[in-house]
């Protein structure tokens, strides 16, 4: 501190004091609060304030009792300790400020990552809801145009959060971006991305996916999974749920590892199922809603379009929650219209 800010700041404190002192009004009390938010703006230490009210009490009372001149010393070795403490701390949350900022940009960027539109498909109706539980999301979704009629759907659940999921967010898109797309059948695709992950990410780290191709003229629907939440197809036909299970291992976790392919015929009125585990670890009272749960659920809003289902679905599961969900969820509902 200078010494025309210590001269300033004694003043100020002076004139607060002796007004505070004549008058003991709450106009007192509000000075002194606001005189200790410019304290904290001009980085003014506890042990340096102590100096400052030793200053003011000699000019305003000269004849303090030598006790108490001696107390000052006692309080100022208290505070130098506390003052270090302060100072730590201002530098921590200087250190945090700059850390939310930097996060801040990271998910920022982490958004761009994700489709910016639904893919309109002749023939589908699509929707999609994404929310993360924190402001960096560990889920992601792919949509990719194929050749040959076909389209691509992914979704992904990182295992992990924060800055470290959205950099393997980033990788995982741009691997995809960058496979051929005549070859990326769903196998080949997850074996494709499985050298990748193996390959850059720290062995804590794995990643859950579903990848299917959506063939728009045999309406089949070409699938393999890595170690993913199950989806589900709606049979209109029998008005009934079937799992959509993928056996295959997470990506990461083995360099070699080889993905099996599943095929489901779609028929008019059916609609496939793509989510993340934090859509059936929703909680209903006190207990998860799991898949039964989530079936019954869906019932309740299967004749919406595509895009209002998801978003009736995330909002009945969020209100059950208390409005804090507690995992990244990502839902993907494709049905088929003709």
């Amino acid at each position: 501190m200078s010494d025309n800010q210590s001269v300033n700041i004694i003043e100020r404190y002076k004139l607060i004091v002796d007004t505070f002192l004549d008058n003991k009004s709450e106009l007192g009390l509000y000075q002194a609060q606001q005189f200790s938010k410019m304290l904290l703006a001009e980085q003014v230490s506890p042990e340096e304030f102590i100096d400052i009210h030793r200053a003011v009490l000699d000019e305003l009372f000269p004849s303090i009792p030598n006790e108490v001149q001696d107390s000052f010393d006692l309080l100022l070795e208290v505070m130098m300790s506390y003052g270090l403490v302060y100072r730590e701390h201002q530098i921590l949350k200087h250190k945090q400020q700059e850390l939310e900022s930097e996060i801040e940009v990271a998910a920022s960027m982490q958004q761009t990552l994700l489709p910016k539109s639904v893919p309109s498909i002749e023939g589908l109706d699509i929707g999609v809801v994404s929310v993360p539980a924190k402001r960096m999301s560990g889920d992601y979704y792919h949509f990719v145009q194929g050749a040959d009629q076909t389209f691509g759907v992914g979704i992904a659940d990182i295992i992990g959060k924060g800055v470290p999921a959205a950099l393997c967010m980033s990788m995982i898109k741009y691997a995809m971006d960058g496979l051929p797309k005549r070859r990326s059948t769903p196998a080949f695709l997850l074996e494709s991305l499985n050298h990748v992950v193996e390959q850059n990410v720290d062995d804590s780290m794995f990643i859950t996916m579903m990848y299917g191709e959506y063939n728009t003229q045999s309406h089949e629907f070409l699938y393999a999974g890595a170690g993913h939440e199950p989806g589900f197809i709606y049979r209109a036909k029998d008005n009934s749920f079937e799992d959509l299970y993928a056996k295959g291992l997470a990506l990461g976790i083995s360099k070699v590892n080889k993905f099996k392919e599943y095929v489901q015929p779609i028929y008019v009125g059916d609609f496939i199922v793509l989510l993340s585990d934090g859509v059936t670890e929703s909680f209903v009272g006190q207990e998860f809603i799991e898949r039964d749960g989530f079936i019954e659920l869906m019932r309740q809003y299967m004749d919406y379009p595509a895009q209002e289902m998801v978003e009736r679905l995330f909002s009945h599961l969020e209100k059950e929650q208390d409005f804090n969900i507690r995992d990244d969820f990502t839902l993907i509902v494709i049905k088929r219209k003709v």
